[in-house]
């Protein structure tokens, strides 16, 4: 270890999303930054084995199997029964490795010095970095891979989660994975089990039965994902339902025996077993703290490491700030660049927005996706507040026939007082970027009688919230919508 100091205005640790963004926004504002991360791939599990890889995989997926084409016209492309592993993980390879090549070189270019080791607490203000012995993603990585001391004026920690294993699972046998060792599987699974029913397992779990597999979801509550509204959850699970996923609600698994080539067998409180090829462990993620030191610098910490922060993103200890998935909800690559963004600026002392957006969209990669953003039905039953309800299927609209999507539709949610719009919840083709323009027009204030002036292309998907706001005053005015909606923009 070398006995000299490097000082810094900030020193990050991590390079995920927040890290990225931090370190960014500290090089953009003429300050000196150091990133430290634990490996030579930068971009946590945003881009390694989190957001990026478990997307891609879906769009693989889909292509791989010809879902859409047996949607579009009952034609089976059935490629998923000539296709490799090998062919199955090729896009997401690449993918994954374009994106690590674009932000070192950019990290580069913006300057700022980047350690690659595990870094630990000496004191409030210095870290010391234990050089990584894993082997570059290239063979001249750009960044420093030697032991130092880093002293920063402030320091962020953005070190991200790693998936929880819970002990009941043998994880040392090649039958079990969680979300980060399932980008390692060697074998297309024709039975899988995915355990845990939360964003990440049922991400997963259609991404799977795209391709074929019959899975098994096993979780402890009994609907799917209750933070959407009812009628998405319902859409939902029928949809994944139709497509090949048994879902056990109210279960737990008591045991859980690999057997190798044998499979995996399952036993479960209810005192159901199952025999399954593998299995995907999906029961949430802790915070990755445990070589931090943290008790060196004085930082606090909550349940499963989580670090406690402030609307500045402050730490217990005032120059020490932390974002991203390490101080816990909402664990969103999206989200997790804004905290960076934003801790680093109160970190340098720097202009900062008063807060964080205070709407934040919700995106979820199953087949179909789903999104929303705002309230629900439920909360404003919560609240007491009275609203109308406005819907437009993708049915009823000329691309989303052309699409071939028989589900899908938008629900929109207005304050009755003034048809302010207050949710937005989709499910469907291109829901993911669907949600924006709802988005924005509740951050404007926006309310029904604005989609209903707005020209809308035609045919597209976002003529749906000029039929669903037509609908909606239609409601509010006593009259059910009756005229059928042609998706070109007339009521």
């Amino acid at each position: 270890m070398s006995s000299e100091t490097s000082t810094y205005d900030l020193v990050v640790i991590g390079g995920g999303p927040a890290g990225i963004a931090a370190a960014a926004a500290g090089v953009g504002a003429g300050k000196k930054v150091a990133l430290v991360d634990n490996h030579h791939q930068l971009g946590g599990a945003g881009i390694n084995t989190g957001t990026v890889p478990g997307k891609t995989l879906r769009e693989t997926a889909l292509a791989l199997s010809g879902l859409k084409a047996r949607r579009l016209a009952g034609v089976d492309l059935a490629l998923s029964q000539r296709s490799t592993v090998a062919d199955f993980l090729r896009h997401e390879q690449s993918v994954k490795a374009d994106f690590n090549v674009l932000i070192t070189q950019q990290l580069r270019t913006d300057k700022a010095d980047l350690y690659f080791g595990t870094a630990a607490f000496v004191d409030p203000h210095t870290v010391r970095v234990k050089a990584s012995k894993l082997r570059p993603m290239r063979p001249q990585a750009p960044g420093i891979s030697a032991d130092a001391l880093l002293r920063g004026e402030s320091i962020l920690i953005a070190t991200g989660s790693s998936p929880v294993r819970p002990p009941v699972f043998p994880f040392g046998s090649a039958e079990i994975y969680d979300s980060d060792t399932i980008l390692h599987l060697d074998r297309l699974p024709e039975r899988l089990a995915v355990v845990g029913a939360g964003v990440i397992g049922i991400e997963y779990a259609c991404t799977f039965a795209a391709l074929g597999a019959h899975v098994d979801l096993i979780d402890g509550r009994e609907v799917l994902l209750p933070f959407l509204d009812a009628d998405l959850s319902r859409a939902l699970t029928a949809a994944m339902q139709r497509d090949g996923v048994t879902f056990h609600w109210k279960e737990k698994v008591e045991d859980c025996r690999a057997r190798g080539s044998a499979g995996v067998r399952l036993y479960l409180g209810s005192k159901l077993s199952l025999n399954v090829d593998a299995v995907l462990v999906a029961a949430g993620r802790k915070s990755h703290t445990e070589t931090l030191n943290l008790s060196g610098a004085g930082v606090t910490t909550g349940e499963r490491g989580i670090i406690l922060v402030d609307e500045q993103l402050r730490t217990s200890v005032p120059h020490i700030y932390a974002a991203g998935d390490v101080i816990g909800f909402p664990v969103l690559a999206s989200t997790s660049m804004e905290q960076g963004r934003r801790a680093a600026r109160c970190a340098l002392g720097l202009e900062v927005r008063r807060q964080i957006a205070p709407l934040l969209p919700n995106g979820i990669y199953t087949i179909p996706e789903v999104s929303t953003v705002g309230e629900t039905e439920e909360s404003l039953k919560k609240q007491g507040v009275d609203y109308v309800v406005g819907r437009a299927d993708y049915q009823s609209n000329a691309r989303g026939r052309i699409i071939g999507d028989p589900d899908g539709f938008l629900k929109l949610l207005f304050r009755r007082e003034d048809m302010k719009l207050l949710g937005v919840h989709i499910i469907g083709e291109q829901a993911i970027e669907l949600v924006h323009i709802g988005l924005m027009a509740m951050l404007s204030g926006g309310v029904a009688g604005m989609f209903v002036e707005v020209c809308f292309n035609a045919p597209t998907l976002g003529g749906l919230y000029k039929s669903a706001a037509i609908d909606a005053l239609l409601r509010a005015s006593g009259t059910r919508a009756s005229l059928p909606q042609s998706g070109f923009n007339k009521p």
